[in-house]
């Protein structure tokens, strides 16, 4: 794994006490509570976790594209300035010009009765001045661009017309149309086979280099980040656990879950090696208890586990936070995963 820690380069999004509740009738779900994070120009930011944990539900708060229901607190900055409560035309603008998303269902994202270059065009005449001739020709672009072969002939083909990756690539050429500064990819690789999740990261990266884009790329699998991403956000219960550099994260994490995510994941360097996955399900978000709400599942787990939720603060090393009272811990462990061998305790 190489260090892909950028070079400060200022802040394009700057995202504070985030929280989302959805009310129901069993109670109030408190789907993202108090998230805060930053994202610079070319960086690409891994957010990962259980489904459930708030992933998603964080990024459609960025991009304006909750439900009504929602009730969305905190702040949401885009060059310094707030989304949050914007009006739904002002924001308009900013999605798709500015932020873009890429979602994990393209079959559901385009409209399956129209050709896919007409909805690529409709895409760029939204946003620029431009004619139907003109925005037919960038669409075939963006789609020799994106790797789909023979773009014109496939620019007239109807998204069912398409395989998985096809359609995948093409939802991607869809978010890139106007240049956004930030790229969304929501489990872009769901459903996809192995060669094709990693053609699918490369085509993102190398759109990253080539158009200095920031990407939030969303995932329940920290192998998807491992060689793509330059921080990670690890998520639990709607908040931040731990944070930090991909390195730092990887292999010297310092948070039980993260632990438990690694464990869950093949090895190639140790075919056969056991799995370790962490017992246990995530709480319901509609009724927390009291404490930490990993301490039902956690190896580590304490009397003040079960008091009081630990605030997310840095660790031993810089700019590398954690929600655990006895992250520390962790270091005595020579093999962390080994920690959900027995269960919990």
């Amino acid at each position: 794994m190489v260090d892909r820690s950028p070079e400060p380069a200022g802040k394009l999004l700057e995202v504070r006490d985030l929280t989302v509740d959805f009310p129901t009738e069993d109670g109030v779900v408190h789907a993202v509570r108090g998230v805060s994070f930053d994202l610079a120009p070319g960086e690409v930011l891994g957010i990962v976790g259980e489904s459930g944990c708030g992933k998603s539900v964080t990024s459609m708060a960025v991009i304006g594209i909750l439900p009504k229901t929602a009730v969305i607190g905190g702040s949401v900055k885009f060059r310094g300035e707030e989304l949050i409560g914007k009006k739904k035309k002002a924001l308009a603008g900013v999605r798709g010009q500015c932020i873009s998303m890429v979602f994990q269902d393209p079959m559901t994202s385009f409209n399956p009765v129209y050709r896919i270059g007409w909805q690529l065009s409709e895409a760029l005449r939204a946003h620029q001045d431009l004619t139907k001739e003109q925005a037919w020709d960038r669409s075939i672009e963006l789609l020799d661009l994106v790797g789909i072969p023979q773009p014109k002939e496939r620019a007239e083909a109807y998204p069912h017309e398409f395989s998985g990756g096809m359609r995948q690539r093409a939802m991607i050429a869809m978010a890139v149309a106007n240049d956004p500064e930030i790229i969304i990819a929501d489990e872009p690789t769901t459903a996809l086979d192995v060669t094709v999740q990693a053609q699918i990261l490369e085509l993102l990266d190398k759109i990253r280099d080539e158009t200095r884009a920031a990407i939030m790329l969303i995932t329940h699998d920290l192998g998807v980040v491992a060689g793509m991403a330059h921080r990670v956000l690890v998520m639990y219960a709607g908040r931040i656990v731990e944070q930090g550099s991909v390195l730092d994260t990887y292999y010297q994490p310092r948070h039980p879950y993260g632990v438990g995510l690694q464990g869950s994941i093949p090895s190639v360097a140790k075919p056969g090696e056991r799995l370790t996955p962490i017992k246990g399900a995530p709480p319901s978000l509609v009724n927390l208890p009291p404490g930490c709400p990993f301490s039902p599942r956690c190896p580590l787990a304490q009397a003040d586990c079960l008091r009081e939720e630990p605030a997310l603060i840095e660790v031993d090393h810089p700019f590398h936070e954690s929600a655990c009272f006895h992250w520390a811990e962790l270091i005595r462990h020579e093999d962390r995963k080994d920690l959900f061998l027995g269960g919990v305790t």
